[in-house]
């Protein structure tokens, strides 16, 4: 059962590519050094299941139990959006099926790290959303910002969308997911931080191996 010192996060992004999977993966690894056992939960992979590797390979050792399927409960061979993965395969899943998978994780780890599907309002079946997900797992949410240019319009929509459902939004990561950056990487965080309450939580490099020791301070 999680641990009371411990702390779980719904990780989601400002849209598909935005470096969720590797924040995630720096995140288990700055919750592992502070003596918690950490342990990633990808609730659906489409296309591979690379995410979900990444994130078991990142997660505390549980002995024989940790495993793919354990981690990443439906998985897609179609490189689709959930919903429409299911349907070229002609497959359903219910939303309740990903929340008891996500209990049944919890009870390995004093924290799990969620890693959503794109972004916040990709549907996941006919009548539900990653938001309703994150809702039913009700931890705080960190979003992830491809830091580049056209990043406050989406930034603004999905923190709005997250306070509107009435869930924590617990702070934003800038990713640079170029090598180079340009005027807007340089500056979003200025203009996030005068227009939303919400704290930036930090900026990630291009190709970064770890958070900052301080990080994890911040939201524990």
């Amino acid at each position: 059962m999680m641990n009371s010192k411990g702390k779980s996060f719904f990780i989601t992004g400002t849209s598909t590519e935005v470096g969720k999977t590797h924040f995630s993966c720096l995140l288990l690894a700055a919750l592992r050094d502070t003596g918690l056992s950490a342990g990633g939960f990808k609730p659906v992979c489409c296309g591979d299941r690379d995410d979900a590797q990444r994130l078991m390979d990142s997660s505390s050792p549980i002995g024989g139990t940790l495993n793919l399927d354990l981690l990443n409960p439906v998985y897609f061979k179609a490189p689709a959006a959930p919903l429409a993965a299911a349907k070229i395969e002609n497959r359903e899943f219910a939303l309740e099926r990903l929340y008891q998978a996500y209990l049944q994780v919890s009870q390995h780890f004093d924290c799990v790290v969620t890693e959503g599907v794109g972004g916040w309002e990709v549907p996941l079946t006919a009548k539900e959303t990653v938001a309703d997900l994150a809702a039913l797992i009700d931890a705080p949410v960190i979003v992830v910002i491809d830091n580049r240019l056209g990043a406050l319009n989406h930034t603004i929509l999905t923190v709005n969308a997250i306070q509107q459902r009435g869930l924590t939004c617990a702070g934003l990561i800038l990713n640079q997911c170029q090598d180079e950056r340009d005027s807007a990487s340089i500056s979003n965080r200025v203009i996030i931080e005068d227009i939303l309450s919400v704290p930036v939580l930090g900026e990630i490099l291009f190709e970064q191996s770890s958070l900052d020791p301080d990080f994890i301070n911040q939201i524990l």
